[in-house]
């Protein structure tokens, strides 16, 4: 009963006036429980293929986005329409905080799938860092 769904992740990053686009497809899972919607999939290291870690995208509503990755580098990034966040990265030097500012949250999900569109920028003591968008589009596999 695993990974009965087709996950398609484009997210785009501008720092400095430098754009940058990554385009991931994957399968995964995607459930409704308490009224939130999740989508669990396995991001791959690009540097180890055989290393994975475990992530969770949770909808609640229509305008809050909570994107979860578990293993040696935990985060959890809050994405709330009109909302600033301090959000917790693991990283290889320590713990970091960061601030999230959340523009944009679209999404129309339904039972069988859907679409998920985020803007949002990311700070660090208030200094801008970048500007961030994703857009999640999840499909049932075909049999």
């Amino acid at each position: 009963m695993q990974d009965k769904y087709i996950i398609s992740i484009t997210g785009i990053q501008e720092v400095d006036g430098e754009k940058d686009k990554i385009e991931v497809l994957t399968t995964g899972d995607y459930t409704l429980k308490n009224g939130h919607r999740y989508i669990k999939y396995k991001e791959y290291s690009e540097e180890n293929p055989n290393v994975s870690t475990d992530a969770v995208v949770k909808v609640e509503g229509d305008d809050k986005v909570t994107i979860i990755r578990m293993g040696d580098h935990p985060s959890r990034l809050i994405l709330e329409n009109g909302v600033r966040h301090q959000c917790h990265y693991q990283t290889i030097m320590g713990p970091l905080q960061m601030g999230v500012y959340t523009s944009k949250v679209e999404q129309s999900l339904t039972d069988d799938g859907g679409d998920i569109k985020v803007k949002y920028q990311l700070d660090f003591f208030s200094d801008l860092v970048s500007d961030n968008e994703f857009h999640i589009n999840i499909r049932k596999k075909e049999e």
